[in-house]
C-alpha cells in the first residue's frame, strides 16, 4: 500500500486564535504519528518560531518554513532544501523598496545562521511593533545601514506599512517574484511578502512527498496563499474559519482552528472513531 503525506498549515489552522495547539489536536497528531502516520506542517514560520509554537508535538518528518522557501529537519534545522535570491534579484527588490521610501526587513542565512535584518530609523510604526514582538529572538539584526541589508544568503523579505505605500512596490515585482500582500491575521497591518516564484508551500509539497517516497498528498489550510498548495494536492480540506477563495479550491470544508478542525478530520477518517 502506498503512503499518504498529511501536510497542514500552522496559524489559523492547526493552532488556535490564541496562537497554540490545543491538548486535544497534538494528543491526536502524536497518536497518528506514533502509529506510523506521515504528518508534517507547512508554514510562513522560521523552523526555531514554529518548533517552539508546536512544542508538545512530535513530528518525525521534515517541515516546511518560510513558505516554502526551506525544508528543514524539525530537531535540529538543519536545511534540506532551499530556494534563495541571486544577489542581482536581491539588489533588484531592495532598490524598489528604497525607491519608495520604504525599507524592509531581510531575511537571510549568515554566517550559517537564519537571521533578519533591519534599519530602526527606517522601519514604520507597525515594523517595528512587529520587531519588537521579536526582541528575544536570536536570529534578530538590528543594522544601521541599507547596504548591511544585502548581507548572506537572502530568501525572503517583507515590509509592513500603509496600503498606498506598498502598493507600487508589489505591482512593480509581482510579475517576477512571489508577492503576498494581504493584512495579517493577528494585527490587521499590510504586509508585503517578497519570495523567489519556486518558494511556494506547493513546490515545497512536491519536494517533500518525493522525499519522503509517499504517493499521495492530503492538505490542510486557511489562507489563500494555501490554494497552490492546495492545486497539486490529490485531497485537500479548508477548515471552517478559512479564506472563501480557499474553501472554493478545497474538496471539503472541516471543523474551523477553534475546534480543532484537523484533529478532528483525522479521528474521523482515519482513526474511524
Amino acid at each position: 500500500m502506498g503512503k499518504t503525506l498529511y501536510l497542514s498549515d500552522l496559524d489559523g489552522t492547526l493552532l488556535t486564535p490564541a496562537v497554540r495547539l490545543s491538548a486535544f489536536t497534538a494528543e491526536t497528531v502524536n497518536r497518528f504519528v506514533e502509529g506510523g502516520g506521515y504528518f508534517s506542517y507547512a508554514t510562513a514560520r522560521s523552523g526555531e518560531s514554529s518548533k517552539t509554537i508546536t512544542e508538545g508535538l512530535r513530528v518525525r518528518l521534515p517541515v516546511i518554513t518560510h513558505n516554502g522557501a526551506y525544508i528543514v529537519d524539525r530537531d535540529t534545522n538543519e536545511t534540506l532544501y532551499k530556494t534563495v535570491f541571486s544577489r542581482e534579484e536581491t539588489e533588484e527588490v531592495l532598490s524598489t523598496f528604497f525607491t519608495a521610501d520604504l525599507c524592509p526587513i531581510t531575511y537571510a542565512i549568515i554566517e550559517g545562521r537564519h537571521r533578519f535584518s533591519y534599519v530602526e530609523s527606517l522601519s514604520s510604526r507597525a515594523q517595528m511593533e512587529f520587531l519588537e514582538s521579536k526582541y528575544h529572538s536570536p536570529r534578530r539584526r538590528e543594522v544601521q545601514k541599507e547596504t548591511e541589508l544585502f548581507d548572506g544568503e537572502v530568501f525572503y523579505f517583507t515590509c509592513i506599512d500603509e496600503e498606498e505605500k506598498l502598493r507600487p512596490v508589489f505591482e512593480l515585482l509581482k510579475k517576477k517574484y512571489r508577492c503576498e500582500f494581504a493584512r495579517d491575521i493577528y494585527s490587521g497591518e499590510m504586509w508585503l511578502e517578497i519570495m523567489k516564484k519556486d518558494a511556494t508551500k506547493a513546490h515545497a509539497a512536491l519536494i517533500l512527498k518525493k522525499m519522503l517516497g509517499c504517493d499521495k498528498l492530503v492538505c490542510f489550510g486557511d489562507q489563500a496563499n494555501d490554494i497552490p498548495m492546495f492545486e497539486v494536492a490529490d485531497e485537500c480540506y479548508a477548515v471552517l474559519n478559512a479564506a472563501e477563495g480557499l474553501k472554493k479550491t478545497a474538496m471539503g470544508v472541516i471543523g474551523s482552528n477553534r475546534e480543532d478542525g484537523v484533529a478532528k478530520w483525522i479521528c474521523k477518517n482515519i482513526f474511524k472513531e
